[in-house]
């Protein structure tokens, strides 16, 4: 399993959360949304122009751009 950007994921590819890089009010919120290491986090789809991108986290379903998920770290997951 190799590590990876969550930006890096394609529409239906799955990951596990390893590190989110970065401090300060950010980086606590998307640990208060579900992007805590462990955390299973799947590509559900990407818009129209290709940002933002749908994903889910723990049942819930979090809309973030390229440059927010390029700061999580996941371990991608085969099928």
């Amino acid at each position: 399993m190799s590590e990876v950007k969550l930006d890096d994921l394609r529409t239906g590819e799955e990951g596990e959360v390893l590190k989110i890089l970065g401090n300060g009010a950010f980086r606590i919120r998307l640990m208060e949304l579900g992007f805590v290491p462990g955390a299973k986090v799947k590509v559900i789809r990407y818009a129209p122009l290709k940002d933002p991108v749908e994903y889910e986290v723990k049942g819930y379903h979090i809309t973030l751009r390229h440059e927010e998920a390029a700061k999580i770290l996941v371990k991608k997951l085969s099928h």
